[in-house]
């Protein structure tokens, strides 16, 4: 079927449905937060919406062509693939990464509810309808579409919702229990797109996650009597202070950040910080801090977890030699041969390999961009992008040596069949092949 004879007959995007689908979506954000052990999302009041809209044209109901499967492997935290049958076997399209859970908001913070829809012009405004309610309710949408149009395409359009994509705590929820148990291995047969980016263009990579915990023993005491005490505190500060400077002392912006388009440079801060608890004139034993370092893909990852963790050992060896706070604070009790302690976690949330594939600079021209979100893990990705590589046009498979990039193609909120448009090859193949 001409990309043409496509767009006409699944049209542009219902704005009225769309809208109507999101204020729902918007409704339930209150419930879908992810920050565990506080706030464990319930992604299932978000399918329901979804299979409320898709449920009437599936093969369950007898109602239409769409194949719906909910898995769930925590109660209430539910996944959802649908799929569109295409005619020719083998041949797939899958939008994946539509994410069901959003990060938290205080009521207290926002100019308006965050957690209900509110329209302002052309403006949507609440908690999700970028990252990543939005992109829900838009491949829904597009999914209903395909099942009231019932077009004849040769490729099989697969969408998978995912549970529990803003926070790694709980594994074994959404996407890396999908590839564990083998329900995405289909995929590999076609181009994936990635749809979870907040940005107005297409992205076609970003940015790698090393998440980090830093755990810092110190002497629990008596405020009081600080001289008796290791405070992990102020320990947890000199040392962050040391490992940033020599980070980007060893990791500068890179010249090709801003050929390619990056908005910022590979970084390292913390982000989250935690304690046991105790009254405010006790000095604590212990201290835990967070954060991650986002690595564009001009440093090896391997490098710098090598790094990280070579600055904590020479802290720690030399723990002396760290800035102290006033003339009692200190990281070493000799009478008691006592010494502060730093140690380090990393976890590499993107891919361990170092031949990932990125487009010529010359498709730029299309505003095809970097990013500097999170790349997606757990996923078998090379697979899929080589596929698409080889599927779409050889002139594409240019290969930069050793960059850790993830090479999936990200939509904006407001219409795939835009993005599909705009990067006109890629029209052709997904919908005419």
């Amino acid at each position: 079927m001409a990309s043409s004879v496509v767009k006409e007959t699944l049209g542009t995007l219902n704005k009225d449905s769309y809208v109507n689908l999101l204020s729902k979506l918007i409704g339930e954000s209150r419930y879908v937060q992810n920050n565990p052990p506080e706030l464990i999302p319930q992604e299932d009041r978000v399918v329901k919406h979804v299979l409320d809209a898709l449920l009437p044209l599936s093969t369950k109901t007898g109602g239409g062509p769409l194949v719906i499967n909910h898995i769930t492997y925590f109660t209430g935290r539910g996944n959802l693939i649908v799929e569109y049958p295409g005619t020719e076997p083998g041949k797939i399209l899958s939008f994946v990464g539509m994410h069901m859970d959003v990060v938290t908001a205080n009521p207290n913070e926002w100019e308006f509810d965050p957690f209900s829809l509110s329209i302002d012009g052309e403006k949507l405004c609440g908690r999700g309808t970028t990252d990543c309610l939005g992109h829900v309710a838009l491949v829904t949408e597009l999914m209903r579409k395909l099942g009231e149009t019932k077009l004849k395409l040769k490729s099989t359009v697969i969408a998978v919702f995912i549970a529990s994509e803003e926070n790694s705590a709980i594994t074994g929820v959404g996407v890396d229990a999908l590839v564990k148990d083998g329900l995405l291995n289909k995929l590999k047969g076609g181009p994936l797109y990635w749809i979870d980016t907040a940005d107005k263009q297409p992205c076609i990579g970003t940015g790698g996650m090393i998440p980090w915990k830093l755990h810092v023993t110190g002497k629990l005491f008596h405020s009081g009597l600080p001289h008796k005490a290791i405070n992990p505190l102020e320990l947890a500060m000199e040392a962050l202070k040391v490992i940033q400077t020599r980070f980007y002392k060893d990791f500068p912006p890179h010249p090709k950040e801003q050929v390619y388009g990056f908005e910022t440079p590979s970084t390292m801060k913390p982000t989250q910080w935690s304690y046991p608890g105790g009254g405010i004139n006790q000095i604590p034993g212990e201290c835990t801090v967070s954060g991650d370092v986002r690595l564009t893909p001009f440093y090896n990852v391997t490098d710098v977890m090598k790094r990280l963790q070579e600055y904590v050992d020479d802290i720690n060896e030399n723990i002396e030699k760290l800035d102290t706070r006033g003339p009692v604070s200190k990281y070493v009790l000799p009478d008691e041969n006592i010494r502060g302690r730093h140690v380090l976690s990393l976890r590499y949330l993107t891919l361990g390999r170092d031949d990932f594939r990125i487009l010529p600079l010359r498709w730029q021209r299309h505003k095809i961009k970097f990013g500097r979100l999170k790349c997606i893990f757990y996923l078998s990705i090379y697979k899929f992008i080589s596929n698409l590589f080889s599927v779409l046009n050889k002139s594409l498979a240019a290969v930069i040596s050793r960059l850790q990039m993830t090479m999936l193609y990200r939509s904006y909120t407001f219409g795939i069949l835009v993005m599909l448009s705009y990067i006109s090859p890629l029209f052709v193949f997904c919908y005419d092949t």
